[in-house]
């Protein structure tokens, strides 16, 4: 490994940028099932995807939104060198929050039909709603890495990115604290 892929394995950043590739993916799977609901909705493709999307959306992208919201966001505002890139990051901030919660509430709508398509029951999905969010998170996950991390990239320094790095790595330790007596 060289020292540059070795610094890019180290930056949290990537962390970041690497869940992005696994949302795109799971969002373009849901517009793939929306296809497949107009030609076979009872197929066991159909339930394969929507099965995946529950669990995708509660284990990884919720989680996703929270580090953002907690530790990035929070990184990037605590690194502004002056009033002008703070505000440019508040910003970018305000409509990542914005658009994390219409996303998640475009998901709440859409939740209950696609736990019924996982079980492999007919479900009265909003198709609209659904293809919808696959776009806006598409689009909203484009901004991140065009405009957001670029940016976060120029701001953060070395040891803000390693408090960076500590700060997910401990978020994602389970731990569990054995009592002696």
């Amino acid at each position: 490994m060289t020292d540059s892929e070795s610094a890019a394995a180290g930056n949290p950043l990537n962390e970041f940028s690497g869940c992005h590739e696994g949302i795109i993916e799971n969002f373009n799977q849901l517009e793939r099932m929306l296809a497949l609901l107009q030609d076979s909705p009872g197929s066991g493709e159909v339930r394969a995807i929507a099965q995946k999307l529950v669990a995708f959306f509660r284990d990884v992208v919720l989680l996703h939104h929270a580090e953002e919201e907690q530790e990035l966001f929070t990184a990037v505002m605590d690194a502004a060198a002056d009033e002008k890139e703070a505000a440019e990051a508040r910003g970018q901030i305000k409509r990542l929050v914005a658009e994390h919660r219409e996303l998640e509430n475009m998901w709440a709508q859409i939740e209950p039909a696609i736990k019924k398509l996982a079980r492999g029951k007919a479900a009265d999905l909003d198709r609209e709603t659904a293809a919808s969010l696959a776009q806006k998170y598409l689009a909203h996950a484009q901004f991140e890495e065009e405009i957001f991390l670029p940016l976060s990239a120029r701001m953060l320094s070395k040891n803000d990115l390693s408090a960076l790095g500590l700060s997910l790595h401990m978020r994602h330790q389970q731990t569990s604290t054995s009592f002696y007596i």
